[in-house]
């Protein structure tokens, strides 16, 4: 995953004291989100009906025996986002608004050779002195990281949603990844090393550029 260069906010106090108080996937409400959130991480499984059987008729096999799902950890230097006045820096009172991730949870299911993850974040978008436009864009970035000595990237996505600012100048939001696939790690490998980076990413909310085009 890339690291992204996020400028942290100094000095501004109205933001600070609002936060101390409190991908690409298309856009969606942060309410209905939530709900999905809390839906698909508020408690554990505990569905019988999904219980595997096997030919023997012995006890029910759990699909995730054994299955590692990796840590989330917030990539240093990602951990906020936060947009500056056009031809600003986003410092003191040129800040128009700052994100932040509260929140994290993940889940992990087997398919064949592969696992799939789901990765649920929540943050809070506030207000700074510059004022914040009508409706901001979120952008964020999850990868399947392998750790150890030489970091190897095993899979990596970009994800955004929409918030829609209120009066209160304080706003969640949430995303929540239900497409995190990569390959069961091979015999040998530490399966404890691997970990769920997630950070914002400007470059999100930038159109990738066609590929296959010949030059002139």
């Amino acid at each position: 995953m890339r690291q992204t260069n996020v400028i942290r906010v100094g000095t501004v106090a109205a933001v600070l004291l609002a936060l101390g108080a409190a991908g690409a996937a298309p856009p969606a409400s942060a309410q209905s989100l939530t709900d999905r959130f809390k839906s698909l991480f508020g408690g554990g499984s505990d569905d019988k009906g999904q219980q595997n059987l096997p030919a023997n008729g012995g006890p029910p096999v759990d699909p995730t025996d054994g299955l590692s799902c990796p840590p989330v950890n917030i990539r240093a230097g990602a951990s906020t986002y936060a947009v500056a006045a056009p031809g600003k820096q986003a410092v003191g009172n040129d800040v128009r608004y700052q994100a932040s991730i509260t929140k994290t949870a993940r889940e992990c299911s087997l398919n064949g050779a592969e696992i799939t993850g789901k990765i649920g974040i929540q943050g809070r978008v506030v207000v700074g002195p510059a004022g914040a436009p009508a409706t901001i864009d979120i952008p964020m970035r999850i990868a399947v990281v392998q750790g150890g000595i030489g970091e190897k990237v095993i899979a990596t996505k970009a994800y955004r949603t929409t918030v829609q600012m209120t009066e209160e100048g304080s706003v969640p939001f949430t995303i929540v990844a239900e497409d995190m696939v990569y390959p069961v790690p091979a015999p040998g490998a530490n399966a404890d090393n691997y970990v769920f980076y997630i950070g914002f990413d400007p470059q999100a909310l930038t159109p990738e550029r066609p590929h296959g085009k010949k030059r002139k």
